[in-house]
């Protein structure tokens, strides 16, 4: 599998310049606030979308002050977005650690979204492009959408996989979109360029949720969260999709018959039911399903760099494809 570090080559004087802009960002006048973004700034997790960003810029042309803007932006609003979510699905761990909501209330959690968020706009504003600006506005449309149609198909817990799809297509995968789609129009990549990356960055955006759905029937510690979370929060992911269309019908009603033991059950009862989905979901191979939807999307998207002549971008990128499927948190 592919290193971040060896991923971020090609551009490591730039990714030096999108950090110090980053934490630039993340500077307030006042106090709590400056807490709240210092704890936000250390929990940053891998960054792959300002890598995307850059990524896509530098395959055409240069790395400009657009891009490296553009990159702040979209990682801004995706944070800003993620501290809402905690608030809206009650989620009190974030990548291993509490969320923001938790750490502090639900009221601070919303403002610094809010606050993050006209920061955002204020970045946009700079780098005085139409079509860049579109992108994020867009963005944070598709983001929210995303997430009431999650709510909306969640009063039914049991989605097939269409709905399941609507859902990630709008968050996850829109949102890899327009990070390559905006660092392509940064640098001033041609039309078949920008729409290479575009549909490149769909594809790793589905690769990219598909693994972390995968991950919710691991057994692996490192993942940043408890298993069946997806479950206990009264979400279906497509493992358990895809078995439920292959198991026998007795079967998969036995199964949506848990509904409330999993989202509303508690200590043993609640475990042995997560085990028992999770045995199902192993017997009628759900999850070996998922990986060869990631396997598809992967090959799909590399196909889509075919328009660009081979490089250290253009490698790096088919690089984060193999990351994303291969990653084991």
């Amino acid at each position: 599998m592919a290193d971040l570090s060896d991923i971020r080559k090609p551009i490591e004087a730039e990714w030096k310049q999108y950090e110090r802009m980053m934490e630039s960002s993340l500077r307030a006048d006042n106090k709590l606030q400056q807490e709240v973004l210092r704890y936000v700034g250390s929990r940053r997790g891998k960054q792959l979308r300002p890598l995307l960003v850059l990524l896509a810029a530098q395959i055409c042309n240069p790395v400009t002050d657009k891009t490296l803007k553009s990159a702040v932006a979209l990682e801004l609003l995706h944070t800003a977005s993620l501290i809402h979510d905690d608030v809206v699905d009650d989620s009190d761990m974030r990548r291993g650690v509490a969320a923001v909501h938790t750490k502090w209330t639900n009221k601070v959690a919303v403002l610094i979204g809010d606050y993050m968020l006209a920061k955002v706009i204020g970045l946009t504003a700079e780098v005085r492009n139409i079509r860049i600006l579109e992108i994020v506005a867009n963005l944070g449309k598709s983001l929210s959408s995303g997430e009431m149609v999650q709510l909306h198909v969640g009063q039914s817990m049991w989605i097939d996989e269409e709905q399941y799809y609507k859902v990630i297509e709008q968050k996850t995968a829109q949102l890899f979109q327009a990070c390559a789609e905006a660092g392509a129009e940064s640098a001033g990549c041609t039309q078949r360029q920008r729409a290479a990356l575009r549909e490149y960055g769909r594809l790793l955006g589905l690769c990219f949720q598909i693994k972390d759905d995968i991950f919710d029937y691991s057994d692996l510690e490192e993942i940043g969260k408890p298993t069946m979370s997806d479950l206990r929060d009264g979400k279906v992911t497509l493992p358990l999709i895809e078995a439920l269309r292959r198991a026998p019908k007795d079967e998969a009603e036995e199964i949506k018959n848990l509904t409330p033991t999993l989202s509303q059950g508690e200590g043993e009862e609640q475990k042995r039911a997560l085990e028992k989905v999770k045995a199902f979901v192993m017997r009628f191979k759900g999850d070996e399903y998922a990986v060869q939807k990631m396997i598809e999307y992967k090959k799909k998207a590399t196909e889509a760099l075919n328009v660009f002549r081979d490089s250290e971008e253009k490698r790096s990128l088919i690089g984060l494809l193999d990351y994303a499927i291969n990653r084991v948190q």
